[in-house]
């Protein structure tokens, strides 16, 4: 695991940014999308390499980590929507090859199965952006999820309701349950980016880089894949114990290895 400690938000997103470009130029041709606050700036520079800078995303795939289940898929609030609005609508990436579990399936745990079985398909997800919860979770794998599981239902804590209530008119208003990749369907991707920002995650940062590996702190799990990005800015990383390490490994990192 490498730990990356930007000055703020914004040098976060362009260092995430910059590892998604240089895995799209190694050859990578399928990503691993995810939705919040701390991926934002990641999209947004990610546009402006494709507008600025020739960025293609043509040829290829990307999948969502999780949908809620049961919001419309015109809704604003449904990831689908996000995605699209943050990021793939301004991009080159065919819509067909945007893959996002279905919300609105009739039989949610089929669905959950048909799109892991995608996945499988589709073969390992090449590079896979997370974000992380205040509570430790990575996609919607709440503290107490397997760390064997597959996508399937989970069913959302009061706390993730009320953090996602700010995006919609309540916490009454979000849904109870979602469709979400597991953690060992997450932890097959090649290379795992966690990104991080601001001092209300400094304590699940630290908990899942520095704590032990446990389903109390899902993103703990990380701990045990063999490549591993974790970019924070100086705020997520505070509660860090080997922060002067961290940045010591960023001084001397031999020439020419990338992250």
């Amino acid at each position: 695991m490498e730990v990356v400690i930007r000055p703020d938000a914004d040098d976060v997103g362009r260092t995430a940014a910059g590892i998604v470009q240089q895995s799209l130029a190694d050859g990578v041709t399928t990503l691993g999308l995810a939705t919040g606050s701390s991926v934002l700036a990641v999209y947004r520079d990610l546009i402006r390499r494709h507008r600025h800078e020739g960025l293609s995303f043509s040829g290829v795939d990307a999948f969502l980590l999780d949908e809620y289940i049961g919001l419309p898929t015109s809704s604003p609030q449904a990831f689908a929507q996000v995605i699209r609005r943050e990021l793939t609508a301004h991009i080159d990436l065919d819509s067909e090859r945007l893959h996002v579990p279905s919300g609105t399936a009739l039989d949610p745990a089929a669905e959950a199965r048909r799109f892991e079985q995608c996945l499988t398909e589709a073969g390992p997800v090449g590079l896979q952006l997370l974000g992380i919860g205040v509570n430790g979770h990575i996609g919607f794998n709440e503290p107490g999820s397997s760390l064997a599981s597959r996508t399937r239902l989970k069913t959302l804590t009061e706390g993730t309701r009320r953090d996602n209530a700010r995006f919609f008119g309540g916490i009454e208003d979000v849904p109870r349950h979602v469709i979400t990749q597991g953690l060992a369907t997450i932890g097959e991707a090649d290379h795992l980016v966690l990104i991080a920002t601001g001092p209300h995650k400094a304590r699940a940062v630290s908990a899942a880089v520095e704590g032990p590996v446990t389903a109390a702190c899902p993103a703990s799990i990380l701990q045990l894949h063999a490549h591993v990005t974790v970019v924070v800015d100086e705020l997520a990383a505070s509660q860090l114990r080997q922060r002067a390490y961290y940045r010591c490994i960023a001084r001397h990192k031999p020439v020419g290895q990338r992250y």
